[in-house]
């Protein structure tokens, strides 16, 4: 009997941590800071020239371009100049795609141009066919092998606007994702959707696609909202046929660069709180909402608490990073995820600006319970500029960001207004005209106040290694 409780006794000793995890907290001192930051954040214009200077400078920055080597040299130098201790580059390596011509026609008595853009991810190729409209992704999916054979399918499903955005993963991006290989199956030689978007300009919006294993890639565009509409009555009226002429494809592989600036903390350099936006973008319009804001907005608060002295700066580092090709697979955030999985622990938490310059209205972190009085702590020095707390354990992380959380790093969200960023998304009309200084000093005095205190915090966020993602992979 005593053996067999002694055995239970130590098996509840392995089993249990050798202390509970302390409650994390913010010194006053950091709160105090911290604010006076914020307060100068909104007086600043960094993050409003940085965003002009890579949207003037450089333009449209798609992955694997000419521009994408420029940009990450631009990213170099801008870092330097705005004061950041150490700045470093990290290789990527994606599939290049190229856009280089696009068009489509309706045929025969209603003849007339309509204003697509091609898909990326799309291969090239000239096709004529009958339109079949579906007004869901559902009913494409749906359809018989064969029944499209030597016919374009054509999905009409309107985004709805919010300012959550969440209605480009309901209809969007789903339907942009899944159509192409559900008209493929069914024997349709090209795809066209409505665009994901929620403005009515002649501008359609691109984005990326991918064909699911075993399926031929068939040529894939994007319809402008008005077009889409046109469209479909034109379909109405009877037969019709489209002429779809696309000029692009893969094209071998490409190595860019995760660019990345790094304030050195005054006690705990090792540990670092990272931020950051992506630095590539389509090649339609300038890139200045998706995502030179990110850049921008993230790089400015780093340029705020670089400019501390030494001993007024937070116990962490700050890390910045202009992640590549985010557009195309989140190919920057999965390699840095996979270089630094070994320093998981010493990644306190992560946030992303990747939603445009909207202003900020609510903070939300999905953290422990020793972390939620940090996080409180945060979100009350958020309120002063219009931001409200978001439910405890919600969960919040950028897409870049997102394969270092899936590997257990703690992440947070600062959620913008998107009310009108699916207006420009992947458009021609993502240019720098579309943000509004105010809005985007906002946002860099959110981002600065939140990295300052997380950094500065005595405790940690919960960054660990999630027991599925330490598990090896079975064969």
């Amino acid at each position: 009997m005593r053996t067999t409780v002694l055995a239970a006794a130590l098996a509840l000793l392995v089993a249990a941590p050798l202390h509970a995890a302390q409650p994390t907290r913010i010194p006053d001192t950091a709160l105090a800071r911290a604010a006076q930051l914020q307060a100068q954040a909104l007086r600043d214009d960094t993050g409003w020239k940085t965003v002009e200077a890579l949207t003037t400078e450089v333009g449209p920055r798609l992955a694997g371009s000419e521009a994408d080597a420029r940009a990450v040299e631009w990213a170099k130098a801008r870092f330097k100049a705005l004061g950041f201790d150490r700045v470093w580059t990290e290789p990527v390596t994606f599939p290049k795609w190229e856009r280089r011509s696009e068009s489509a026609q309706v045929l025969g008595a209603h003849a007339q141009a309509l204003h697509v853009t091609a898909l990326g991810g799309s291969p090239g190729g000239t096709i004529e066919g009958e339109v079949v409209r579906f007004d869901s992704l559902e009913a494409l999916q749906q359809a018989a092998p064969g029944s499209l054979a030597g016919k374009i399918a054509f999905v009409d499903v309107p985004m709805p606007r919010s300012r959550s955005g969440e209605g480009y993963g309901q209809v969007g991006s789903k339907i942009r994702g899944a159509g192409p290989s559900a008209a493929a199956r069914a024997g349709a030689i090209g795809y066209l959707m409505r665009s994901a978007g929620t403005d009515m300009h002649r501008n359609p919006h691109t984005g990326i696609s991918r064909f699911q294993p075993g399926v031929t890639p068939i040529p894939m565009a994007a319809l402008s909202l008005p077009d889409a509409d046109q469209l479909t009555r034109l379909v109405a009226l009877g037969p019709t046929r489209v002429k779809l002429a696309l000029d692009c494809g893969w094209n071998g592989e490409y190595t860019s660069q995760n660019v990345i600036g790094e304030i050195t903390g005054r006690s705990k350099p090792n540990e670092v709180v990272v931020i950051g936006g992506h630095l590539d973008s389509w090649d339609l319009g300038t890139g200045a909402i998706d995502d030179g804001a990110g850049v921008a907005i993230t790089m400015a608060a780093g340029h705020l608490i670089a400019q501390l002295p030494k001993a007024q700066r937070p116990a962490r580092s700050l890390r910045v990073i202009a992640f590549a090709n985010e557009e195309q697979g989140l190919w920057g955030g999965r390699a840095y995820a996979e270089a630094h999985k070994a320093q998981l622990r010493q990644h306190q938490i992560g946030a992303e600006s990747d939603f445009g310059a909207g202003r900020i209205y609510a903070f939300k972190a999905d953290v422990p319970a020793h972390a939620q009085a940090a996080l409180a702590q945060i979100a009350q020095a958020l309120a002063p500029l219009g931001i409200t707390a978001g439910s405890a354990g919600e969960e919040a992380c950028g897409p870049d960001l997102s394969p270092f959380h899936a590997l257990g790093m703690a992440c947070a969200g600062l959620a913008q207004d998107g009310t009108d960023y699916f207006d420009y998304h992947h458009t021609p009309d993502d240019t720098l005209d579309k943000i509004d200084p105010a809005a985007l000093a906002q946002n860099v005095a959110a981002y600065v106040t939140f990295a300052y205190l997380a950094a500065d915090a005595d405790g940690d966020f919960g960054s660990a290694p999630k027991p599925e993602a330490a598990a090896p992979a079975a064969k």
